[in-house]
């Protein structure tokens, strides 16, 4: 069966906080699927931990492209913006490189923006927690423009309220836990129309 959604990304897009008996994750892709009727042997997720958006550009663009799906979600970005090496340049270029790459073929494209991730980690110090807010504010502020820019969907993490509730998050502060999970899978579903 031709691959009618394909996702690529980090462990947000492969489901981490949504953990199955075997050890894998479902997360919020194959419930998006449900919610849209795409069959899961349609459904491929190349979302995969600790992936940044260099991964993504180097591991997982090529094979996302050649699979021309009518759709495409990309997550990605939450591990360069926590990273010590964070380099804002590359980062742009590379999220602009991807949702070009992908909406140049005309299908749909859907991202999200990033949520508190900064409010959520443990251990931090006051100075690094408002330094990664302000980096984090930022990245949306970029990522707001391109997606308008490009026509990409993009559900919004930031100022949607249920992304506050901490039932929404696993332990980790990184990840959503299932019912964040399927939270978000609703409300991309709802964005998809």
């Amino acid at each position: 069966m031709a691959v009618q959604l394909m996702t690529i990304g980090d462990s947000f897009a492969e489901g981490r906080g949504d953990p199955l008996p075997d050890g894998t994750f479902r997360g919020w892709v194959p419930q998006l699927a449900d919610a849209l009727g795409i069959p899961a042997d349609a459904v491929v997720n190349l979302g995969s931990y600790g992936a940044t958006t260099q991964d993504v550009v180097d591991h997982q663009l090529a094979r996302a492209l050649s699979a021309d799906a009518p759709l495409y979600g990309v997550t990605v970005g939450g591990n360069d913006l926590v990273s010590r090496d964070f380099d804002a340049q590359r980062f742009r270029y590379n999220l602009r490189h991807i949702l070009t790459g992908l909406t140049l073929r005309g299908a749909r494209v859907f991202t999200i923006t990033w949520p508190d991730i900064p409010g959520k980690l443990p251990g931090l110090s006051d100075d690094k927690r408002r330094a990664l807010r302000a980096r984090f504010a930022e990245a949306n502020d970029y990522m707001t423009k391109l997606t308008a820019e490009l026509g990409v969907l993009a559900y919004d993490m930031v100022d949607t309220p249920v992304t506050r509730d901490p039932a929404m998050w696993a332990p980790d502060g990184m990840h959503p836990s299932p019912e964040g999970h399927r939270t978000i899978a609703a409300g991309i579903a709802a964005l998809l129309g």
